[in-house]
């Protein structure tokens, strides 16, 4: 089991971690310059009153990760969400969608998941983000460090035995491998690839893992998503039935729901192509999909 901290909010002596470096982790302030343009009139801002909300760190594989935490102030016991970012990291959008999450009663965490390779937040750029970072990260690395997030919410006030994962965009694709774990009883995957090249870091795809699902996943996409083609969504739609026939319990249970009018990235608010309906919708389907599958929040 990782080394845990305790609760490093305040960057105090505890986590034995320096100021000026403390800055340079502080996760969730802004937007990644990569992601413009903005849509200010449209971006949501769920405010942390009764929440304990900020920046932790834990360690794993012997590097201490920076990770953005929400949960309700005071309690304990909570399920858990571990929330995996786009390829823009863990920028304002995504730790808002853990205060979304904090506020329906779950301890949500989103670990900085390219630490080791660099601050997606700093590039303007998608094609050299892609080239300079993303690429380089794999996806053995990512399973580890959510398994060490996920060890750290267990002994810092969430129910490691009740969690699930949700990921958006390159998070999506994350969501479905993980759901392979074993760790987690459910999965929300919003517009995650479902093939592509295999490479050595990334050496497999979600289509190629629904026979190994251990968690069922509920699949999120958009109709007109030029980057996640439609014959990808309903090659996974045949690998989920194939398993389910060959008895794999969460395969045959998983889903996935195309909305007709929405693009890729419909639910990221402060981007263009959000789409308020298919984002709402697909918002309550996460909750449902959470319930009904053992994530409950209590009723208290």
């Amino acid at each position: 089991m990782p080394d845990l901290h305790a609760d490093d909010l305040s960057f105090d002596e505890r986590s034995g971690t320096s100021r000026r470096t403390a800055l340079k982790l502080a996760l969730g302030a802004g937007y990644a310059a990569a992601a413009g343009p903005l849509m200010a009139q449209s971006a949501i801002t769920t405010a942390s009153d009764g929440l304990e909300a900020g920046t932790i760190t834990y360690l794993a594989a012997g590097v201490r990760v920076p990770a953005y935490m929400a949960k309700p102030r005071g309690k304990s016991n909570l399920p858990v969400v571990l929330v995996v970012q786009e390829i823009f990291g863990v920028h304002a959008y995504i730790a808002d969608t853990c205060r979304r999450l904090a506020r329906l009663g779950y301890l949500a965490i989103a670990p900085d998941l390219y630490l080791r390779q660099g601050n997606a937040r700093e590039y303007s750029d998608i094609p050299k983000l892609l080239a300079e970072v993303v690429a380089k990260v794999p996806d053995a690395q990512v399973m580890a460090d959510l398994d060490a997030a996920l060890d750290w919410a267990g002994a810092n006030g969430g129910d490691a035995s009740r969690a699930a994962v949700t990921g958006f965009c390159w998070g999506g694709r994350i969501t479905w491998l993980y759901a392979t774990s074993g760790k987690v009883k459910a999965g929300v995957a919003w517009y995650g690839r479902m093939t592509g090249t295999k490479t050595e870091l990334t050496p497999r795809h979600p289509v190629e893992v629904a026979g190994e699902l251990k968690a069922p996943v509920l699949g999120l996409y958009g109709a007109k998503d030029a980057g996640i083609p439609l014959e990808s969504v309903e090659a996974m739609r045949q690998a989920l039935t194939v398993a389910g026939d060959a008895g794999n319990a969460a395969a045959k249970a998983s889903k996935i729901e195309l909305f007709a009018e929405a693009d890729h990235g419909f639910h990221a608010d402060y981007r263009p192509t959000y789409h308020k309906a298919a984002a709402e919708a697909g918002w309550q389907q996460l909750q449902e999909w959470f319930k009904a599958n053992g994530v409950a929040p209590s009723a208290s």
